[in-house]
């Protein structure tokens, strides 16, 4: 009775992927518009000093938003999407650690570990319907 249509199914994984990717993209292209203020609420941060250690935070905030934002990309059009995924996944974790475990900021914590989820579902899963990845799948199955 509750099992979705079968046009529902199909959508419901390209719909993860380009859903999760927005938040990516979007964030990303912040990274970059608003920079300052990222790097301020990095320095705000108990981790500052671990921050500092790995790398200039202001090459850290153009890194990662260059990731977001290509990965980001990649990740909707189902284009290397285990891969995307798992990239987003493994940039996503250092900035969880080191920005959103600090007091008050238990939503944006919360909301990394549900976007973590997300990806890791998705890299398990795969690109599912209307995915570059399967289009180049079945080019190579046919050659």
């Amino acid at each position: 009775m509750l099992a979705p249509a079968p046009g529902l199914r199909r959508m419901a994984d390209p719909m993860l992927r380009v859903l999760t990717s927005l938040i990516f993209i979007i964030g990303g292209l912040g990274h970059f518009g608003q920079h300052q203020i990222m790097l301020d609420r990095m320095e705000q941060s108990p981790w500052r000093d671990l921050i500092i250690a790995i790398a200039d935070p202001s090459l850290l905030l153009w890194l990662s938003g260059a990731v977001f934002v290509v990965f980001g990309i990649t990740l909707a059009l189902g284009l290397s999407t285990r891969l995307s995924a798992l990239l987003l996944f493994v940039t996503l974790v250092p900035i969880t650690i080191t920005i959103h475990i600090a007091p008050d900021h238990i939503g944006p914590l919360f909301k990394n570990i549900a976007i973590m989820g997300a990806l890791l579902f998705i890299a398990a899963r795969g690109p599912g319907a209307y995915a570059l990845d399967n289009r180049w799948q079945r080019q190579n199955d046919t050659s």
